[in-house]
């Protein structure tokens, strides 16, 4: 199975949906989210800003930061294939870097060490329903959880799930995954 070829199917498939079915599908996504108990007990969320095709986590951040929660998301460290998360207070703090990724600036925000996020929210192009995932092809995410403590969590249209995905040993699922369809709890075969 391509890794390429599948991101590319599931770049096209995601861009076939209209935008008025990506916002229903969101809104249900983010409704399913709030209720969660992983969600509310969060002190510190790890969250990426979504780009295009993603679930938007714009909102996700805003109602983060309205029920006093903090917010960090990723800064990638390209030379070394690592990745921090850094806080930000406002989106004033971000800018918009490589592969079109929007970035925390160092010097308005401060590192954020893994245990002080309560729950990772981890990205991916396609999912099985053990929590494993296919990502944009950088392995950030993959090196970042393998220490992680705490909740991980995708966010996905249903169409992101598949039967099978290329699986190797160093990647790591996430616990739970939110679909427009409802919670998948992930019980990988380890």
């Amino acid at each position: 199975m391509d890794k390429k070829l599948l991101r590319q199917q599931m770049k096209q498939r995601i861009l076939h949906m209209t935008k008025e079915e990506r916002k229903q599908k969101e809104r249900i996504i983010h409704d399913i989210l709030f209720q969660q108990h992983c969600w509310k007990k969060a002190h510190m969320i790890g969250i990426t800003i979504s780009r295009q095709i993603e679930v938007d986590t714009i909102r996700i951040i805003e109602r983060a930061w309205k029920e006093g929660k903090k917010v960090a998301i990723p800064k990638c460290e390209v030379a070394t294939k690592q990745m921090t998360f850094r806080e930000i207070d406002c989106f004033q703090q971000i800018e918009r870097t490589f592969f079109d990724l929007y970035e925390p600036i160092v010097e308005e925000t401060r590192e954020v060490q893994k245990h002080e996020i309560d729950l990772l929210f981890v990205p991916g192009l396609a999912f099985v329903r053990q929590g494993y995932r296919l990502g944009y092809g950088g392995g950030y995410y993959d090196r970042y959880l393998v220490d992680f403590p705490n909740d991980t969590l995708s966010l996905a249209y249903d169409c992101q799930i598949v039967s099978t995905l290329p699986i190797e040993q160093h990647d790591i699922p996430v616990q739970k995954m939110i679909t427009n369809k409802g919670i998948i709890v992930c019980e990988s075969e380890s």
